[in-house]
């Protein structure tokens, strides 16, 4: 019998505050640059993750090998468009539950019921967001977009 040697699957949330211009036209720059380098490097690194922008916080879930998952957040810690960043979770998975190597949602008027219903603000300023909570989000917010998109359904 054959065992396999390939290191373990894990995502990892985190939030930390925002480091970004009170301008929106450049703080929306701000985020499009994220973006833009964050796609290259996790699909150079095969992550997936989603990132919520928020009421001044970043809050994200990426997925991966757990070297590149642990290479990508020192990365985002060293960041100074991040302050003050802080686990929510790490933990081992069985398979990916977001399907893009970087997606950014930012809270919009046809997304704020579901950030609403989220009722993630009051955790995040006092620093205690709930993992569960923030993995509904993303999963809310993912389809949402998925289904604005005519995909209807994921073969993750």
């Amino acid at each position: 019998m054959r065992t396999s040697k390939r290191s373990s699957l894990i995502h990892l949330i985190y939030f930390s505050r925002a480091q970004l211009s009170a301008e929106p036209m450049v703080r929306m720059q701000q985020i499009n640059d994220i973006a833009r380098h964050a796609q290259k490097k996790n699909e150079f690194s095969v992550i997936t993750s989603l990132l919520i922008v928020d009421q001044g916080y970043f809050i994200q879930i990426l997925e991966g090998e757990r070297m590149s998952v642990q290479e990508t957040f020192q990365r985002i810690s060293g960041d100074p468009r991040h302050r003050d960043v802080h686990i929510v979770e790490w933990r081992e998975i069985a398979k990916r539950e977001f399907v893009t190597s970087f997606a950014a949602v930012l809270r919009t008027p046809t997304n704020d019921p579901l950030f609403q219903k989220a009722n993630l603000g009051p955790m995040l300023q006092r620093g205690t967001p709930k993992a569960s909570t923030v993995y509904a989000l993303a999963q809310a917010l993912q389809a949402d977009t998925m289904a604005k998109q005519g995909i209807d359904h994921l073969f993750v």
